[in-house]
């Protein structure tokens, strides 16, 4: 059975540019655009009559739709760099439909996640990098900020057993409500959308 986690799309607009941020790091697996995701809760190998059950859970979740924006790269490093990731500005309304999905997991008996909430966008996998590499990188494209967009929906995906960075299917959708959610200005309309890297 494929591993089971619910996360947020990332929309296209968004994931370009994303895309501009490749290179520049020799050791750097760099994930492809349509597998570019924000983790929420990761279920693992569930049984199907516990999936069809989480499935219906979700579904019941009434939150509305809430913008969101991408800030600032960093890099994973519990010994050594092993990923590149974006991560996420300030939102509440993120904290808490992270709480509740996995308020609903463990009311499941779901096995626990077992690490802290820390939302990000994985870009790269990095194998034997040097650390001044790493460091060099961050330096010069830590300054990113995404256009603010909309969160319309969150999902229940799947992905087969691998080191990581897709594919992923999209299992189920779970759309949050239409409450009239008013944007921030864009930041490509202020200067430095693609922060010290002038990209």
């Amino acid at each position: 059975m494929p591993r089971l986690f619910a996360a947020l799309e990332i929309p296209q607009d968004v994931a370009t540019t994303l895309t501009f941020l490749t290179g520049g790091l020799p050791s750097a697996r760099w994930i492809d655009r349509e597998n570019y995701h924000l983790t929420l809760r990761f279920f693992g190998d569930i049984e199907a009559r516990s999936a069809d059950e989480l499935v219906e859970a979700l579904d019941r979740i009434d939150r509305p739709q809430f913008p969101l924006t991408l800030q600032g790269l960093g890099a994973f490093t519990p010994k050594k760099p092993h990923s590149i990731y974006a991560g996420v500005g300030a939102s509440p309304e993120l904290i808490e439909l992270q709480a509740e999905i996995d308020r609903i997991a463990k009311r499941l008996d779901l096995p626990s996640d077992g690490r802290k909430f820390m939302p990000h966008v994985t870009i790269a996998r990095l194998r034997q990098p040097k650390d001044r590499d790493v460091a060099k990188y961050l330096a010069e494209k830590g300054g990113y900020r995404s256009p603010s967009f909309l969160v319309k929906r969150f999902g229940l995906y799947s992905s087969k057993a691998s080191i990581g960075g897709g594919p992923y299917i999209l299992e189920e959708p779970f759309e949050l409500k239409d409450r009239a959610v008013a944007l921030p200005r864009k930041p490509f309309e202020e200067a430095g959308a693609y922060g010290s890297s002038g990209r």
